[in-house]
């Protein structure tokens, strides 16, 4: 279920088939709008902190699930994540097992979550919420992944996380633009936006939207996870099936890697035989490594023939994120406002 971004979503010139899509956006920013402000969320039996985007696309919530997921258990809280599943074919609920399940089955995000806590998909988020009650102790927490927009559960925290460098893009809905829904609608949802980058300036279309939103605004910017100092000076042939790729393409050259070849993909590619075994050939006479993300060998796991060697082949370099003192501060800070001091375990 592999998906490219149209190149006017981020473009900063007219384009006429985003001016022909808007429309079907403005019928689909109100179907969305009307549905969350519709539905009476259900009201879980633990703390749900929701992590979401306001555009289609990767922002960095899975490194932020994981590193919310550290500052929980310095509160002696249990995470437990709820994930969709966006890419797998099970409707769930089911807990997520990395040893027997693979992408197809629950998704890539929710096999990389599983590996740091406890992971449940349900296409039904209450469904979930329920599952989780009657397996978690009563110190656990939820983390929904990826529901801004999803009006089913009530939230106690919900952060929405932001490209630096991308913004939300030529600030439309979808089609016509990257945003799930109006923006001013959106920012209304949200108690807390992290800002993911290094860029020292906004994009410009993120400084308007922060000088309207009332909450709290902390940044974060990505980091390698693990040892990394074998990449110095390296040849490298990097590919990416995610949403943003040129994040993880930076990342590498920061590190020291000289790119020598960057391949990229949808977001959330499934390899083909072919692909995999180009990928691999041109590592050879190129004399390069292999390097993909995590999300990329998670949906390369379980397969087999040219892409199960290619997963035997690349190496892994994992995304995650990284806070200034005072910005993690307050992170922990909100976390122990709306999560921990408001509903204590019975």
């Amino acid at each position: 279920m592999a998906t490219r971004e149209p190149p006017w979503w981020y473009g900063s010139r007219y384009d006429w088939a985003s001016q022909a899509l808007m429309p079907i956006s403005s019928l689909y920013g109100w179907v969305v709008t009307q549905r969350y402000r519709r539905t009476l969320p259900a009201h879980a039996a633990h703390p749900v902190v929701c992590i979401g985007n306001f555009t289609a696309g990767g922002t960095g919530k899975t490194p932020l699930a994981l590193a919310l997921a550290d500052l929980l258990r310095r509160e002696q809280r249990q995470p437990w994540f709820l994930s969709r599943g966006y890419g797998g074919r099970l409707v769930g609920p089911v807990r997520v097992e990395p040893a027997r399940h693979t992408a197809a089955d629950v998704g890539d995000e929710p096999l990389l979550l599983a590996a740091a806590a406890p992971t449940i998909v349900a296409r039904d988020r209450r469904a979930g919420a329920m599952m989780i009650a009657a397996s978690a102790p009563a110190e656990a927490v939820i983390i929904m992944d990826d529901g801004l927009q999803n009006p089913s559960l009530a939230k106690d925290l919900t952060i929405a996380v932001v490209d630096g460098h991308r913004g939300v893009g030529n600030g439309r809905v979808m089609p016509s633009g990257p945003l799930r829904a109006p923006l001013a609608f959106q920012l209304n949802t949200a108690d807390m936006i992290v800002v993911n980058g290094t860029t020292p300036t906004l994009d410009p279309s993120l400084e308007v939207a922060l000088a309207f939103f009332g909450g709290e605004v902390i940044r974060a910017k990505p980091v390698a996870a693990g040892d990394t100092a074998w990449l110095k000076d390296r040849r490298v042939l990097a590919f990416a099936g995610i949403a943003n790729p040129q994040r993880f393409f930076t990342l590498l050259e920061g590190l020291g890697a000289r790119l020598v070849v960057t391949r990229v993909y949808g977001d959330h590619a499934v390899y083909s035989e072919r692909e995999a075994r180009a990928l691999m050939d041109a590592a050879k006479t190129l004399n390069c490594d292999l390097v993909t993300t995590a999300k990329d060998m998670a949906r390369l796991g379980g397969t087999s023939g040219p892409s199960a060697e290619l997963a035997h082949t690349a190496k892994v370099v994992a995304m995650s994120l990284s806070f200034t003192d005072e910005d993690r501060a307050r992170l922990q800070s909100m976390i122990q406002r709306k999560l921990i001091a408001l509903r204590q375990p019975s």
